[in-house]
């Protein structure tokens, strides 16, 4: 302890002004029953938390006690010498915090455990101030002191809790991401069950009957992650980062979902039993190419499941491009505008199963002009027109050229 300066004053600490002599008797009585004061501060810790655990150090004595110990004789020899601030003991204390972490305990925990430490120790003092007659003022000021020096080991502990806490969060997410790719995996090597609940166990995820998996779209490079919750698993490390949700039509989880995932796009692939989560997020990837294109609504979190229609359509591109080729051919003999009007007029009826008036009303025209596109595409495919089988691929390839926006109409893109 040193003097305190306010403003240009100077002012000298009560313990400063004690004899020397006097000091020097309080060091040695209060170093020679150190080693007797760290045991009843490490008892008394013992009796408040019986189940905390203590590491012994090589030659079998508890390492806390030799922290404690230390601690003690580092401030005594401070109080001694009367220099700058007490250096506290690395290593130990850091230790210890480090050990409460893994431990799964808080720091509030840890921070009383000190207090109880500082209040037997400043019995200790004050019993043995009483017996080389130190003044009050000083004893006070050795309090001050005391809880100053307690701040030092705190701040060593919570450097040690930190480094844990980021440890087991980092050894945590490796854990996840492995269970993740199993779960994501197309083929599984031998029994898939007993591999999926030996992963979860390991970060106490409790295995779902169902899972949604979803594909997400970084709102901006550095974007932090969305808090989704610790049920949902979520890998950020991909470039569209993935996450599977347990148990996605259990109420409240559709709500939690948008709340937490407010300003991100993406695509929730449809649910599905544990197994099949490969399934699952290959059409949160087809809806997230397909948002990509533009063929489906941005700037949100779809679930796929209301983009039904556009996901089936779309999807076999190639196959679909083929069979309007050949159902479609008709209209090969109109110019581009007559041709698509026709074939708006086609998927109308089609659609409606109607007459003329039904077909107008849906259309926004006059019936008569109905009337008379009706009669042409029934010239141009003739009997065909009325079979089942050609009517059904007709309206899947006018409908796929309507999601695209080839067509015109008046729904747009439909959820189903």
């Amino acid at each position: 302890m040193t003097a305190a300066r306010t403003g240009t004053v100077t002012t000298r600490s009560a313990w400063h002004d004690v004899p020397r002599l006097q000091v020097r008797r309080f060091a040695a009585i209060a170093m020679v029953e150190a080693p007797q004061l760290a045991e009843e501060i490490l008892g008394e810790i013992q009796r408040e938390y019986p189940h905390l655990p203590f590491v012994l150090d090589d030659s079998g004595e508890p390492m806390a006690l030799v922290g404690i110990r230390r601690a003690i004789e580092v401030f005594v020899r401070h109080l001694e010498k009367s220099e700058g601030r007490p250096t506290v003991p690395p290593g130990v204390f850091q230790d210890f915090g480090r050990g409460e972490g893994l431990g799964g305990r808080s720091l509030d925990s840890l921070q009383a455990i000190y207090r109880m430490g500082v209040r037997l120790a400043w019995r200790r003092f004050a019993d043995i101030g009483q017996r080389v007659e130190i003044p009050p003022p000083a004893m006070y000021e050795l309090v001050d002191a005391g809880y100053e020096y307690l701040d030092g080991l705190v701040d060593q502990s919570v450097r040690g809790y930190a480094e844990a806490a980021a440890r087991q969060a980092g050894e945590r997410l490796r854990l996840q991401r492995r269970l993740m790719e199993l779960l994501l995996a197309e083929h599984h090597r031998g029994d898939p069950a007993e591999a999926f609940t030996e992963r979860a166990a390991r970060i106490g995820w409790p295995l779902p009957e169902r899972v949604a998996v979803g594909v997400l779209l970084r709102p901006a490079r550095e974007a932090m992650a969305p808090a989704v919750g610790q049920g949902v698993l979520l890998d950020m490390e991909y470039e569209q980062p993935r996450m599977v949700v347990p148990e996605p039509d259990a109420a409240g989880r559709h709500e939690l979902l948008h709340r937490a995932l407010a300003g991100w796009s993406g695509a929730i692939g449809p649910p599905v039993p544990l197994a099949d989560a490969a399934k699952s997020l290959r059409w949160a990837e087809a809806a997230v190419r397909l948002m990509d294109r533009g063929l489906l609504p941005s700037g949100e979190v779809l679930h796929c499941t209301e983009h039904t229609e556009a996901l089936v359509l779309l999807q076999p591109e190639e196959l679909i491009d083929d069979l309007a080729l050949r159902c479609l051919a008709p209209l090969a003999r109109c110019g581009p505008t007559h041709g698509r009007r026709l074939a708006e007029t086609l998927l109308a009826w089609l659609e409606t199963r109607g007459g003329a008036p039904e077909v107008a009303t849906r259309l926004g025209v006059h019936p008569q002009t109905v009337r008379y596109r009706l009669r042409q595409i029934r010239e141009l495919w003739g009997d065909e027109i009325d079979d089942p089988d050609r009517r059904f691929e007709l309206e899947l390839v006018l409908r796929a050229q309507r999601l695209r926006g080839e067509l015109g109409g008046t729904r747009g893109l439909r959820r189903s």
